[in-house]
């Protein structure tokens, strides 16, 4: 038996039957199937990397190049993700269905950058920027946990009749 589609908290779907169509025929949404893990296996490598340094005191060049390097797919994904948004919702950012999600990716972003601007002021010294990143990579992590509890989310709505979903709410 096929689970059960789930409205969100607040007893809407997540996509209406529009913005499913939408979601379903842009090419952005296959943009994002593609960078979200390229860029989790970026943060995995960078990940050890910064963890060694920590750890050994040895390759700092390579664990800062990796947090730069994650910090760009950070980027790039954020951009193509509200390119995407302007698409299926019709606003690049806060869009009700993620709303959340983007005021964590702030915060996410926010943390990586403050990471590239203490590289290039000269503001932490290498064990602090190393913190930085980590703090950084905790919050990107929490943040994909969102976004991966939407994926399943609108799996499970995807069953939804195309009756119900072209309203947004569930009956």
């Amino acid at each position: 038996m096929p689970a059960q589609a789930q409205p969100t908290p607040r007893g809407r779907l997540l996509y209406t039957a529009a913005e499913r169509e939408r979601r379903d025929g842009s090419v952005w949404t296959l943009v994002q199937g593609v960078l979200a893990p390229v860029q989790f296996l970026v943060f995995l490598v960078s990940l050890v990397l910064v963890l060694r340094f920590l750890f050994t005191a040895e390759g700092e060049a390579g664990a800062t190049l990796s947090v730069v390097i994650k910090t760009g797919f950070l980027y790039l994904i954020m951009l193509t993700g509200c390119i995407w948004e302007k698409v299926v919702f019709g606003r690049y950012l806060f869009a009700p269905a993620f709303f959340w999600e983007d005021v964590f990716s702030m915060a996410v972003l926010a943390l990586h950058t403050g990471y590239l601007l203490a590289l290039a002021g000269g503001w932490l010294e290498s064990r602090g920027l190393m913190l930085l990143a980590l703090a950084a990579y905790a919050a990107y992590v929490i943040n994909a946990g969102q976004f991966l509890y939407k994926l399943r989310l609108a799996r499970l709505q995807s069953d939804v009749p195309a009756a119900r979903a072209g309203t947004g709410a569930v009956a």
